[in-house]
């Protein structure tokens, strides 16, 4: 318990409140979603997103912070990455029918296509912080720095060298470079066709060795 908060594993029985908790806190809000008209108003899903968020989920990683009622306030979505993931899912891309949907993802997998941490940091498995949401009404309570904290934790549990997040929003990214990542790739959204509204100006992959990982 962190003052009257509980970060919690988890699993599949709590699926559908994590999707309630994002389509509320995420899906609507994200910078990259909302530059292209995902979800047209908060609260409002979509097929594609929740589909990439179980198959993240499925992983078996992700974790829940909890206050004290038990309601679900933060989540941060983790999975495992390995060598052609990226590119997979990019070909895999090709068949999805939304074209919103494969706007953002193709941004995302061409920025990350530009570097390879496994032959830079020969590694062949990194642990990838997906999604990191908190609930508007919980914020600035270094919630969100909790939940990498521990996602952390959970890297070096799996024997993870590497953790890697790719940073869309300018909270994500500071609480990011406040744990110690270092950005290695960006892509300023001005340079590209996106119009993402202000104070987030840039799509920035980091990554950080933990040293005490065999």
């Amino acid at each position: 318990m962190l003052d009257n908060f509980e970060i919690t594993l988890i699993k599949p029985i709590h699926y559908d409140d994590v999707i309630e908790h994002l389509k509320e806190n995420f899906f609507y809000d994200e910078p990259l979603n909302h530059a292209v008209g995902l979800c047209r108003v908060k609260g409002e899903s979509n097929p594609e997103l929740e589909k990439h968020s179980l198959a993240t989920l499925s992983d078996g990683v992700s974790i829940a912070i909890r206050n004290s009622k038990g309601e679900i306030i933060g989540v941060c979505l983790n999975g495992f990455l390995h060598p052609g993931d990226v590119l997979k899912a990019k070909e895999t891309l090709e068949s999805c029918q939304d074209e919103r949907f494969k706007k953002i993802f193709n941004i995302l997998y061409d920025t990350n296509l530009k570097v390879d941490l496994f032959e830079m940091l020969d590694v062949d498995r990194i642990f990838e912080y997906r999604i990191l949401s908190v609930d508007k009404a919980y914020r600035g309570q270094g919630l969100a720095k909790k939940l990498i904290q521990k996602s952390e934790d959970l890297a070096r549990k799996y024997h993870c060298k590497v953790v890697k997040g790719d940073a869309t929003a300018v909270g994500s990214l500071k609480v990011c470079l406040s744990l110690g990542l270092k950005p290695v790739h960006e892509v300023l959204y001005s340079d590209i066709d996106l119009d993402v509204e202000p104070p987030h100006e840039k799509l920035a992959i980091l990554y950080k060795v933990l040293d005490d990982v065999d």
